[in-house]
């Protein structure tokens, strides 16, 4: 039996559909606050049979931090895939994150140890890579540098990476996977974030900053192919195209009826309004947003070279126009 966490989360939703689709014996975790339910929104988005699909799942509620529990999720596992994590760029939430991330994954690790589980999947991100020099594409063997300004969020997958590769040490065999920005509609109905709230508001400014994107379609199949594979004990990164935050959303505008955005962002600016909104959140006037991390991604350009994935298992990756016009056509319909 496959066990999957976060299964009611973007990338885990859509494992799931894929991994049913293959006829896999499924189990999934959720914590006690999560929609299962909602799962079956992005099944709907791949056939009409939603659920006869979902009640195939066998749904177990646990947290990654709560072993006792964990414990009965690992029974008769054999492979797992580990997609939960806690997303965000507050610098006071870092004890958070890091529980969830570093300690959550260790204990997964710990109960494949345990259980003897063939192989598992863990879902990174590209945030554990280094800066490279002179402007070349990030690779796998991009170091992490711990003296920059690494946001508390790639700190802590960094951390859970780490024990990942000290279950390796142990005797596990593992692959890790590093998605780019994730373009793909999530359970609870939305599209991919900021990016595509920013495309589809007409909005008329954008950072100078670039990324590396990819199909939630994408990273799941990759996943796939990498547990059925003979790989084991290496990391790929997954980004099917690099671009410009400017491109990017110009080409999302139209998909929403909207003008592509014509100025571009002040950087000293932005890091004034990131100041204005930590301000305004000590003085409990509202919830801070805008981070400095963010901030500093937005201006930042970080591309990535996916040619290890594309070699290993002759993966092609979907055409970004493609996966735009998917995503435009299931953010619409989902805000109808």
């Amino acid at each position: 039996m496959i066990l999957v966490t976060g299964g009611t989360g973007l990338v885990g939703s859509h494992l799931l559909y894929f991994l049913l689709k293959e006829k896999a014996q499924v189990r999934a975790i959720h914590r006690k606050n999560s929609d299962i339910n909602s799962v079956k929104k992005v099944f709907e988005l791949y056939t009409s049979e939603v659920d006869s699909l979902f009640n195939k799942i066998e749904w177990v509620e646990a947290n990654i931090t709560d072993i006792p529990a964990l414990k009965l999720a690992f029974e008769n596992i054999t492979k797992v895939y580990h997609c939960a994590a806690f997303i965000s760029f507050d610098p006071s939430k870092y004890k958070v994150l890091k529980k969830a991330n570093v300690e959550g994954t260790a204990n997964i690790v710990n109960l494949c140890l345990a259980n003897n589980v063939e192989k598992i999947c863990y879902v990174s991100s590209v945030a554990t890579f280094g800066n490279p020099l002179n402007g070349e594409f990030i690779t796998e063997e991009t170091q992490w540098n711990p003296e920059e300004k690494n946001s508390v969020y790639g700190i802590t997958k960094f951390g859970a990476e780490m024990e990942v590769w000290r279950g390796t040490q142990e005797g596990l065999d593992a692959v890790i996977v590093n998605p780019g920005v994730i373009l793909g509609t999530s359970p609870d109905g939305g599209g991919s974030g900021i990016i595509i709230t920013l495309g589809s508001s007409g909005i008329p400014f954008y950072p100078s900053g670039g990324i590396g994107v990819v199909d939630v379609q994408d990273v799941a199949k990759a996943m796939l192919l990498l547990m059925e594979s003979k790989i084991k004990n290496e990391q790929f990164i997954l980004v099917g195209e690099n671009i410009y935050y400017e491109e990017l959303l110009s080409k999302l505008a139209p998909l929403f009826g909207k003008k592509p955005p014509s100025k571009k962002l002040s950087k000293s600016l932005m890091f004034f309004l990131s100041s204005a909104d930590w301000l305004l959140a000590k003085l409990s006037l509202k919830k801070r947003k805008l981070f400095k991390a963010t901030v500093r991604s937005m201006f930042k350009t970080s591309f990535y070279d996916a040619s290890k994935i594309k070699n290993n298992l002759a993966f092609k990756f979907t055409p970004l126009e493609e996966t735009l016009e998917r995503v435009a056509k299931e953010t619409k319909k989902a805000s109808n």
